[in-house]
């Protein structure tokens, strides 16, 4: 383990990184969904892109304890984004 205070090495930096750069990406497809909406067509190739190539009918069931139903995918990806819970899955 490494001392608190001191660099990464260069195989953390590299996962750190990755993890930044994938998040940003999420956040990006969330401002997306945010601005314009479900029926966007570039958002639902990313919904498609996501699941295979169909976007799954509702209702959705998740991982995340507590909300584990959604009405339909819309609804599961806008709470994600809302959530930050960028890779809850369905």
């Amino acid at each position: 383990a490494q001392q608190p205070g001191t660099p990464l090495s260069d195989q953390e930096y590299h996962q750190f990184f990755k993890f930044l750069q994938i998040t940003i990406q999420a956040s990006t497809a969330c401002s997306l969904r945010e601005l314009y909406g479900c029926k966007n067509s570039l958002v639902q190739t990313l919904d498609k892109y996501e699941n295979h190539g169909v976007i799954p009918p509702g209702p959705v069931c998740s991982e995340s304890p507590g909300n584990s139903s959604f009405r339909d995918f819309c609804t599961f990806s806008l709470y994600r984004c809302l959530m930050k819970k960028y890779f809850l899955k369905v």
